[in-house]
């Protein structure tokens, strides 16, 4: 009999609604639990010597399948970002950013397995630091005067601030030669955290990070999940007008996120919003004394920092 690798995969994700495989891990199981028919598919070709090679032939069919199944079957959905994994959910956009956030706010409350948004700022700080140089603070909104009234401040704060020391690695003569001209030693950092990206959100997550970054030197969305085969598109148009990056945040192990979208770089600061941002927010205070210290010393001391 021979394998229908499209019915099979819709059955065996039906099977665990919202749980997520590579294509890796869905061949797999269709070796498993389909041995007659991946026998003969093995026995039918030269080149399939191994098991092996029959799951990385099945792994490779599932992608090369993947629109025409999402097309016949709606319900198959993927993630973006490396590995993509596959699901199955009769959720829409809406439900499935309402119940990741609902989920973010227990797992916070009872400490219970998975992860919530504010598991993400150390996650996030750990590669960009490890990664990029970039050292960073977290921005607590709950801090913020809120003397403007109510919605004064939407979209006000990003979720993380960074700065990057350019000059690392400099001679020290270079250093104190450029003491006099600090924003050619530096780049300020913001980043607007998010748990999921999907396109009943994706559009205002964006715009939020646009405002809560428009004073930065790079600005940048941040998400652990991006969902729907259009999202992604939808946030390459947008960053490509407006100049923000992507991250993909691999909350398991950090040092695999991803710089999906390199965010545009600002060559000056809008020290007007800095301004403002300070005046409402003490962590944003905090961190421009950190930047105004390094202006004057060229030095980072870690401990000061997420």
């Amino acid at each position: 009999m021979a394998l229908n690798l499209r019915k099979t995969l819709f059955t065996l994700l039906k099977q665990e609604p919202q749980k997520q495989f590579t294509a890796r891990e869905l061949a797999q199981l269709v070796f498993v639990n389909n041995p007659k028919a991946c026998a003969e598919k093995k026995e039918s070709s030269n080149r399939l010597l191994t098991d092996d090679d029959l799951i990385a032939q099945i792994a490779a069919e599932i992608g090369s399948l993947r629109p025409s199944i999402q097309k016949k079957h709606p319900q198959i959905k993927t993630t973006e970002g490396r590995p993509k994994k596959y699901y199955f959910s009769q959720k829409t956009d809406e439900t499935e950013i309402l119940e990741a956030e609902y989920r973010s706010s227990k797992n916070r409350e009872t400490k219970k397995n998975g992860y919530c948004e504010y598991d993400l700022y150390p996650l996030l700080s750990k590669y960009l630091l490890d990664e990029l140089n970039v050292y960073t603070k977290r921005i607590d909104e709950k801090r913020s005067s809120n003397k403007m009234g109510r919605n004064g401040n939407i979209w006000l704060h990003p979720d993380v601030v960074g700065l990057e020391d350019l000059s690392s690695d400099w001679n020290d003569l270079v250093k104190e030669c450029v003491k006099l001209y600090a924003d050619q030693r530096s780049k300020l950092w913001s980043f607007e955290v998010k748990i999921l990206l999907n396109m009943s959100n994706v559009r205002e997550s964006f715009f939020q990070a646009v405002s809560n970054s428009s004073w930065a030197n790079f600005g940048y969305l941040v998400t652990s999940q991006i969902t729907g085969n259009e999202t992604l598109k939808e946030l390459r148009v947008l960053c490509q007008a407006h100049g923000i990056g992507v991250i993909k945040l691999d909350a398991d192990n950090p040092s695999e996120s991803q710089i999906l979208i390199p965010a545009q770089e600002k060559t000056i600061i809008d020290w007007d919003s800095c301004s403002r941002l300070a005046q409402e927010n003490g962590d944003f205070s905090h961190y421009i004394k950190l930047v105004k210290q390094f202006y004057q010393t060229g030095e980072i001391k870690r401990y000061d920092w997420d």
